[in-house]
């Protein structure tokens, strides 16, 4: 087998639950904005970031929970956003800096949603194509 191949099959192969991808998306799109926001304070660098989450998110979403992932992820993003989106002082400052950034980002939260959503679908096919099929004659 060829090197990569064989890293590729190191890696770790977690199987999470609906819930707890939801869980892994929003602790590190939370971390990941933390980071962006101590080191960059750059949405566009956030936003990049959050397309591999997307990915591995919907790739460690066990069998049963494939619909969930392209569900989680936007919730996801709106989370880690939340120390990434500056704004005025009080509530009604940071919430409009909050939608602002969801606004100005909106092409990188439906990218990565349609990547989560491709990913999951054709799962749901590969799995849907072996399984056997019953003749009820």
């Amino acid at each position: 087998m060829p090197p990569v191949v064989q890293s590729v099959r190191r890696l770790p192969n977690p199987r999470l639950t609906g819930l707890g991808g939801g869980l892994f998306c929003m602790l590190v799109m939370f971390l990941l904005g933390c980071v962006d926001q101590l080191l960059f304070g750059s949405l566009t660098v956030y936003a990049v970031l959050f397309l591999p989450v997307c990915v591995l998110t919907a790739v460690w979403i066990r069998r049963a929970d494939l619909l969930t992932a392209p569900v989680v992820v936007p919730i996801g993003f709106a989370l880690g956003l939340l120390p990434v989106a500056g704004g005025g002082d009080g509530f009604s400052g940071w919430l409009v800096g909050l939608l602002t950034a969801l606004a100005t980002q909106a092409g990188w939260l439906y990218g990565g949603t349609l990547v989560a959503a491709l990913i999951a679908t054709v799962r749901k096919v590969r799995l849907m194509n072996h399984r056997p099929v019953r003749d009820f004659r």
